[in-house]
């Protein structure tokens, strides 16, 4: 980590200069830093929503940062309770905000594995070694609602200004104490229409490969940030820019040779893009689908030219994938079953015959489906014919939907004979297992 050696005076900006007005803080975070000040400890709003208040935007949540330890927090706040097992923090409740407190941190005494990533980092600090030992001057800015300043380390506050992205101390250093922080880098970047320093850019491509040893789960959670950051057909850009798109997401290896897929994987980031900056939800596991489903295509026709039967190959197609993917990224299994679900509607959305249609939709994913498909016939894989059908079917009163039903083309199987008993009479029953009472 950082050795600063004797603490840095901050820069120090008061309200005249950053503009920042305590009425556009949440309350909830105001509170906090007030009740931890009012007991005699130093309280500061940190990290991005100081970011963001530079900017004019509206921060999704709070940050605190604190000398009190996370057992003196707790304490105060009857409404809270503590997460982590290494490093503790505070999560202090009011109604449906959270705020995340933190205690100060220090740069030294952590420990790392061969290739430089810290594996623990859990010393309390000053705040001068919690301002070094945070990533980019952007998220070092510490604000103090009680005299409503800015405190200003490493000159977080001009790189906010010139919407520049710069590493504090060695970028290669610190990219090697987390690789993640690559991501980081452009997540943020395309989110907020930031470049990227070019000190900082410099060594990504040539570190990239360490993300292979960061832990799984992790790596899914910087994903997710970044897919449902609003811009993710940005961030997902910037990372093929950068070289970080390789072993992510099988997808992304092999998008620029296939035009279908490009298609496909833009309309559904665009359509997640818009419903996130429209402030509606948006389903991980839909997105995720959509990002592995043409991996799951090419894997079902290979199982189908092994002279495999067709549902039973996309069965044993969407499970190759997600075990191929598994090395990569954790994908949690609530969402690894609705992507199930959703790839295998697809195939059953084609039989708009007999009972077979109505029976669709009242399946509980119907909805998912459908989108799915529709986001399928946008980007020309299916015909628009089929979402046009489906579309018409769901809204239609019962007298209308049998007369859209698609005539049954498929040859019919023949009945299976009953074996009668000796008697030539009733068939024979199931055998049913014997029940045992000890």
């Amino acid at each position: 980590m950082l050795n600063m050696g004797a603490d840095p005076e901050p820069k120090i900006y008061r309200r005249d200069k950053h503009g920042i007005a305590r009425n556009s803080i949440s309350r909830s975070a105001l509170k906090v830093c007030e009740i931890l000040r009012s007991h005699g400890h130093a309280a500061y709003i940190v990290g991005g929503a100081v970011r963001d208040l530079l900017l004019g935007v509206v921060p999704k949540d709070y940050d605190v940062a604190t000398d009190a330890h996370p057992d003196e927090v707790h304490r105060l706040f009857r409404r809270s309770h503590l997460i982590g097992r290494r490093f503790k923090l505070v999560h202090v409740l009011f109604g449906s905000e959270t705020v995340e407190v933190s205690t100060f941190r220090a740069g030294e005494g952590g420990e790392a594995d061969e290739h430089g990533r810290l594996l623990r980092d859990n010393v309390y600090g000053t705040r001068v070694q919690d301002a070094a030992r945070r990533d980019f001057t952007a998220n070092a800015l510490y604000y103090d609602p009680h005299d409503e300043t800015v405190l200003d380390y490493h000159g977080g506050y001009a790189d906010v200004r010139k919407k520049t992205m710069r590493i504090i101390g060695d970028p290669r250093l610190r990219f090697r104490e987390d690789p993640v922080r690559m991501l980081r880098a452009v997540r943020f970047a395309a989110k907020l229409g930031f470049s990227i320093d070019p000190k900082t850019r410099s060594p990504i491509r040539e570190l990239a490969d360490l993300l292979e040893n960061v832990p799984a789960a992790r790596l899914f959670e910087e994903m997710l940030k970044l897919l449902l950051s609003g811009h993710s057909a940005a961030c997902l850009a910037q990372l093929r820019k950068e070289g970080l798109h390789h072993g992510l997401l099988p997808l992304l290896d092999v998008i620029v040779e296939q035009p279908l897929r490009e298609r496909f994987l833009r309309l559904a980031l665009e359509q997640t893009d818009t419903r996130i900056q429209g402030g509606k939800s948006v389903s991980p596991a839909f997105l995720f689908a959509a990002l592995l489903w043409h991996e799951v295509l090419a894997a079902w026709k290979v199982n189908e030219s092994k002279d495999m039967r067709s549902i039973p190959a996309l069965y044993l197609a969407m499970d190759q994938v997600l075990d191929a993917q598994t090395d990569k990224l954790s994908i949690p299994r609530r969402l690894t079953t609705t992507m199930k679900e959703i790839w295998a509607l697809q195939p059953r959305l084609e039989q708009r015959s007999g009972k077979r249609a109505f029976v669709l939709l009242t399946h509980p994913r119907f909805r998912a489906g459908y989108d799915f498909m529709l986001l399928r016939a946008e980007s020309g894989e299916v015909p628009m014919e089929l979402a046009n059908w489906w579309t018409r079917f769901q809204d239609a009163e019962l007298e209308e939907r049998n007369a859209m039903l698609v005539p049954d083309t498929a040859p019919k199987k023949k009945a299976r004979r009953r074996r009668k008993s000796k008697a030539g009479a009733a068939p024979e029953a199931a055998p049913v297992q014997d029940q045992v009472d000890n």
